[in-house]
């Protein structure tokens, strides 16, 4: 048994032997391995850089500070003023410039151009240049009343008459009988279409019972005999006379005899 054991000890040691041996070799096997690998990936690297910096293309490229001009010494500055031509100089041309001072009275100040217009109203006291607002005033069916009552023939009742009533055909032709402003336009149930001419001197004219078809538009300036519209047989009121016109003149909000006026 003893001998048995001290070859199974020799054994042993000479395996452990052998593992070193192999484990030693190994290690220097691979640092070596490990520096040539080092070499040439460094020597890949560099040549691999200088190319792509050949190949790169360089943006922004600073400006350079540096004077692009030789420096001029003494000896050449001399040597240049004595072989350069001599060159004239011509003396600088001034100008003078002549300036017209324009005195204060003498400068002319835009003339403001007023045109002058026609007044289409008159601011007086009383109405200019009238006429009779129909061709044919020969016939004057009712007469102003004025604050006395007078019976309607149509509706049978008392009451004043505040204008004239003067007998016409439907469709005769109606006039301002002054200058003025067209200020209303109505269709009234009781007088028919009428309208109002403002005088714009405290005279205001009503024309009662004319046709549909007028003439006129609200705000039209109107110059004497100009014409408003037509007679018609508007107004109910008045239906059980004849074709006529009804006019009527107010002075400062008071009615007066349109007669009055247009025998002026």
């Amino acid at each position: 048994m003893f001998s048995d054991n001290s070859k199974g000890s020799k054994g042993f040691y000479a395996a452990l032997g052998i593992s070193a041996i192999m484990i030693g070799s190994a290690c220097y096997f691979a640092y070596n391995q490990g520096e040539k690998l080092t070499e040439e990936f460094t020597a890949q690297n560099s040549t691999s850089e200088s190319d792509a910096a050949v190949d790169r293309k360089i943006d922004n490229i600073p400006k350079t500070t540096a004077s692009a001009y030789k420096p001029v010494t003494q000896t050449t500055a001399r040597n240049f003023a004595e072989t350069a031509p001599i060159v004239e100089t011509a003396p600088p041309i001034v100008t003078t410039a002549i300036v017209e001072i324009i005195e204060e009275d003498d400068y002319e100040q835009p003339v403001d151009v007023e045109i002058e217009q026609e007044t289409l109203y008159v601011g007086a006291s009383k109405m200019e240049n009238v006429i009779s607002p129909l061709a044919d005033m020969d016939n004057v069916l009712a007469m102003f009343s004025g604050s006395e009552l007078v019976k309607s023939i149509t509706t049978g009742s008392w009451q004043t008459h505040n204008g004239i009533d003067i007998a016409a055909e439907v469709g005769s032709e109606v006039y301002a009988i002054s200058n003025g402003e067209i200020m209303e336009i109505n269709n009234d149930p009781v007088w028919g279409v009428t309208v109002l001419l403002d005088h714009h001197n405290g005279y205001v004219t009503r024309y009662c019972g004319l046709s549909d078809g007028l003439e006129v538009q609200l705000g039209d300036m109107m110059v004497s005999g100009d014409l408003i519209g037509t007679v018609g047989n508007t107004a109910d009121i008045e239906s059980a006379l004849s074709p006529h016109l009804h006019m009527e003149i107010l002075h400062n909000g008071n009615y007066i005899d349109p007669l009055s006026e247009l025998n002026k």
